[in-house]
């Protein structure tokens, strides 16, 4: 026995087949070989020579001098390891798991006192290997086969199963179901003692597994006491987010528990009103805890409100973020009404609930108390530490309005009353406004005895954003009402200045000096006529000639004009055709004007060059509504999108760009009526127009033309054609004009008079008198009236002897539809042609379904009335 064993306090291994015995057994063979040979000598003397014996001697003298010295040395060097050897054993055998070494084969090499105690065996010939012990049991068999599977990986692991009875033959006083931990490794192999080794260490962990499951019981009750408490709990993390939440809380906010899925819950989404805001403010300091007690209300599933009362408590990080909370939830006692605790929890619930933000402030103006909605509206610039450290109530004012709050604060003091309301921007934000109310505290409680006023604030930013956006249409609507007046004034004096010029064109030659001037006089006013069409297309009273049309062709007619536009420029022209697009109905002139004036504005966006793509598509009634960001019906319409690849438009100037007159370009590079008559003309067809922009990258329109739906006609004794259109909305009958027959061009009609009798109807004397003149040069008979009444008159007088009627739709005493009203009551089969600057649908529909009429718009030229004249009277 060594020292160390003597010393040592450890069982000694039930199986060691690795001690190391070849020096002794080397010395006992050489002690062996020496013996026989020294009774060789004796036996064998006298048959030996003297030289021989002596030479064998000598011989065998050095051999063994030579063998001892090389197992003196040899016993020297293997001394350390030895003793290496020896703790490393001394670990193994105290170790108080079962430890087992087995060769690749599988035998057992070394197996310590703890495995033979766990294991039942007792001696080395008793001892089992492992795959004869787990080999009984399912659950140790799959943890063996898959511990032996990564050992031939060259891979580490470990097992825990279960066994109902416990390793080995003797069951003893702890029998019943036993934990095993088993873990396998391999030892890598020493130099010159043969290959690599398995280790297994088996653990008993019973007693570990015990109090596990003890702990685990304890924590469940700790749980089913907190879910099941006469108060709710939740906890949150950061953001907000709730981590749990109790079935106390759950059952009174109507959530099923075992929906709720850890943070798919914010605090936000169970507070009403404005709690989160008296939430957010208990703040803790850096490192450090804080509770408050709060009286809010919570949100129940159905959304009614619970008023409770939180012990709310937050944490913070070292560097001042926002750390995890917990919050007790307490419920209004029941029953309570004349308690004064129920009381002040009621009121101060109704305090915190108002929409709108209240202070009370002493006599020197520093705020004693605020509510919910005060703390949001002026969050980050006054907190609850802020008014809990007395901050002065000229933190929450704007300072332009700083003195007036504090004069209505020094006459709430003397107990004034009827004190005027103050508005002024938010301290934090430029763009927000509030008004403030100061009124005085008559009644002094015992609570708050310096309360010398009560302050309400109200934001009132989205008020003055309706009232700006109300000022802006009202401005635009007598922008329009003015442009429309000035414009319908306007169209007389240039039909004169047309008629004029033409009948002077008719006297003049071309060799005249006269002539040029006369024809500049024309091409000027054709300008100012088409500067009129755009004022009108502004006020949308421009007149249009509504026509069933497909875009696909439209745009397609289109493209060559837009070509030219664009050419020399570096800019691309794109065309997306939409499939099968409906038809619409519109004026196509003005719809032509729309589209290119929309390119002229991408393409001069584009001074670099770019692209401009046209696209079209239909749009369901579904996917109107996405598109239109809300303001566009459920209905089916046909969308044109004109899109570049531009500047873009600043999102400051979005607002304006459909105002008239306003434009980006240089002064006499465009006079700013172009988008605003885009806007009137699409708005004029029932169709929208929204914008898109970003700087840099470009600008989008997209007009929403509705879909035209053909009106079905049934014809007598026919069955209704077109079943497929069933149901759908029938367009409204609108009076018709009388529509020009196929007759030959202008230049081949015969526009003389033909002794036809024209009554003109005319306000407008200048106008008048150059109709009178210009129809008399082409033959007619013209009797002349200046409104209605004198028309009717004119009329009897004649006894109705009147081929057509050329009348101005508006006029003093009597206007136009009128007049051909009274008219068709006499004379029912009169044609009748209307003259006016503004739209045909502005007067149409006042006139009877059936009524018919031409229509000539202003301002007009002698030719173009001599034509409308001829084809209305040609009319069938």
């Amino acid at each position: 026995m060594t020292k160390l064993q003597q010393g040592g306090n450890y069982d000694a291994p039930l199986v060691d087949h690795g001690a190391r015995g070849g020096t002794i057994i080397r010395i006992v063979l050489l002690a062996l070989v020496l013996c026989g040979v020294a009774a060789a000598f004796v036996l064998f003397q006298d048959a030996l020579d003297n030289e021989v014996v002596l030479g064998v001697l000598g011989i065998l003298a050095m051999v063994g001098i030579f063998f001892l010295v090389s197992s003196i040395i040899g016993l020297v060097e293997v001394m350390p390891q030895s003793r290496s050897d020896e703790l490393a054993r001394s670990f193994l055998a105290s170790h108080p798991d079962g430890i087992l070494i087995t060769d690749p084969k599988g035998r057992i090499l070394y197996a310590n006192a703890a495995y033979g105690r766990m294991t039942g065996a007792t001696k080395a010939s008793d001892a089992q290997s492992l795959e004869a012990l787990l080999s009984k049991t399912r659950e140790s068999t799959e943890a063996l086969y898959r511990l032996t599977t990564a050992l031939r990986e060259g891979r580490e692991g470990h097992e825990e199963f279960r066994l109902m009875q416990p390793l080995g033959r003797a069951v003893g006083k702890n029998a019943g179901a036993h934990w095993y931990r088993l873990k396998a490794r391999i030892l890598t192999p020493v130099e010159g003692r043969g290959g690599p080794l398995d280790i297994w260490q088996i653990t008993d962990i019973t007693s570990e597994r015990e109090d596990q499951e003890r702990f685990f019981r304890e924590l469940q009750n700790a749980i089913d006491y907190l879910d099941h408490a006469p108060v709710g709990f939740f906890s949150a993390g950061r953001n907000g987010e709730l981590f749990y939440l109790n079935a106390t809380l759950a059952e009174w906010l109507g959530l099923d528990l075992t929906q709720f899925v850890p943070r798919s819950v914010t605090i936000s989404d169970i507070v009403a009103g404005e709690g989160m805001a008296l939430i957010e403010s208990v703040q803790a300091a850096p490192g450090l805890k804080r509770t408050e007690t709060l009286d809010l209300d919570l949100r129940r599933a159905n959304g009614q409100s619970l008023p409770v009362r939180l012990v709310h408590n937050v944490s913070a990080a070292r560097d001042g973020a926002p750390g995890e909370s917990r919050t007790i939830v307490l419920t209004r006692p029941k029953g309570g009404e004349g308690d004064q605790s129920a009381s002040a929890m009621r009121f101060t619930r109704f305090f915190n609930n108002t929409p709108m933000a209240i202070a009370s402030v002493n006599g020197d103006g520093r705020i004693l108390r605020i509510n919910a909605p005060f703390l949001k509206l002026y969050h980050g610039v006054v907190s609850r530490d802020d008014v809990e450290a007395g901050v002065e109530l000229e933190r929450i004012v704007h300072e332009t309005s700083r003195a007036h709050l504090m004069q209505a604060l020094a006459a709430a003091k003397d107990r004034q009353g009827d004190i005027p309301p103050i508005d002024s921007r938010h301290p934090g934000d430029e763009n927000r406004y509030v008004r403030f109310y100061v009124n005085a505290v008559i009644d002094e409680s015992d609570e708050a005895p310096e309360e010398a006023a009560i302050v309400y604030a109200v934001e009132t930013t989205e008020q003055k954003a309706l009232e700006t956006q109300m000022a802006q249409t009202q401005k635009l609507n007598a922008v329009g009402t003015l442009a429309g007046g000035i414009a319908h004034d306007f169209n007389n004096v240039l039909t004169a200045i047309l008629l004029s010029s033409d009948h002077l064109l008719l006297q003049a030659r071309p060799s005249d000096p006269s002539f040029a001037d006369l024809m500049e006089i024309k091409r000027n006013a054709n300008r100012a006529a088409v500067l009129v069409r755009q004022l009108l297309a502004f006020s949308r009273k421009q007149t249009m000639r509504p026509a069933v049309l497909n875009l696909t062709d439209v745009v397609g007619d289109l493209r060559m004009l837009v070509d030219r536009l664009i050419s020399g420029t570096n800019v691309k022209l794109e065309v997306d055709y939409g499939r099968d697009l409906w038809p619409v109905r519109t004026d196509l002139s003005q719809f032509e004007q729309v589209l290119i004036n929309l390119c002229v504005n991408a393409r001069d966006a584009m001074p670099n060059g770019g692209t401009i793509l046209i696209k079209t598509r239909n749009v369901t009634a579904a996917e109107a509504i996405a598109f239109g960001q809300g303001d566009v019906p459920a209905e089916d319409f046909v969308m044109v999108e004109v899109s570049d690849t531009g500047t873009g438009i600043p999102p400051e100037i979005m607002d304006k760009i459909f105002e008239p007159f306003f434009t980006t370009k240089e002064v006499g590079k465009g006079t700013g009526l172009g988008l605003s008559m885009v806007y009137g003309i699409v708005k004029q067809s029932g169709g929208y127009i929204h914008p898109e922009s970003e700087v840099g990258r470009g600008t989008s329109f997209r007009i929403f033309l509705p879909r035209h739906i053909p009106e079905v006609v049934v014809q007598p004794q026919q069955e209704p054609v077109a079943p497929a259109l069933a149901g759908q909305p029938r367009q409204a009958a609108a009076p018709a004009p009388v529509a020009a027959p196929a007759m030959p061009a202008a230049e081949e009609l015969d526009l003389t008079g033909k002794s036809a009798v024209v009554l003109l109807v005319e306000d407008e004397e200048a106008v008048r008198r150059g109709g009178k003149r210009m129809l008399e040069t082409r033959g007619y008979t013209v009797h002349e009236a200046g409104s209605g009444a004198e028309a009717l008159e004119i009329m009897e007088e004649l006894g109705g002897k009147v081929d057509i009627v050329v009348s101005d739709v508006v006029m003093p005493e009597m206007d136009g539809p009128t007049l051909l009203t009274e008219l068709r009551k006499s004379y029912p089969d009169m044609k009748f042609i209307f003259v006016s600057g503004y739209a045909e649908d502005a007067f149409a529909r006042n006139l009877p379904a059936d009524a018919k009429f031409g229509f000539l718009p202003k301002p007009f030229s002698l030719k173009q009335l001599a034509v409308v004249v001829r084809e209305t009277l040609d009319a069938d």
